[in-house]
């Protein structure tokens, strides 16, 4: 699952983006990367481990739910979960 999102485009502000992708590791873990910034740099990375698929969904919600009330918007999203908007 993906999820990729961006601000607004706005005068005299950069455009910022959020990207959370899940990831199943090969002990079958889960892997949520998070990786933010200013569009057309490198940004930041943050990974966090989950034992279980439902958690690392519940975990990728929370974080879109979250940046989605800081005013980003989701532009591209691939894959599937019961609670998608």
């Amino acid at each position: 699952m993906r999820i990729y999102m961006q601000t607004r485009c706005t005068l005299g502000e950069p455009l910022r983006f959020y990207h959370l992708h899940l990831q199943q590791d090969l002990l079958g873990g889960w892997t949520l990367i998070r990786e933010s910034g200013i569009q057309g740099t490198r940004g930041q990375s943050k990974k966090e481990h989950y034992d279980h698929r439902t958690d690392a969904e519940h975990a990728l919600i929370q974080m879109r739910d979250k940046q989605l009330n800081r005013g980003y918007r989701v532009v591209f999203r691939e894959g599937s979960t019961a609670d998608q908007n």
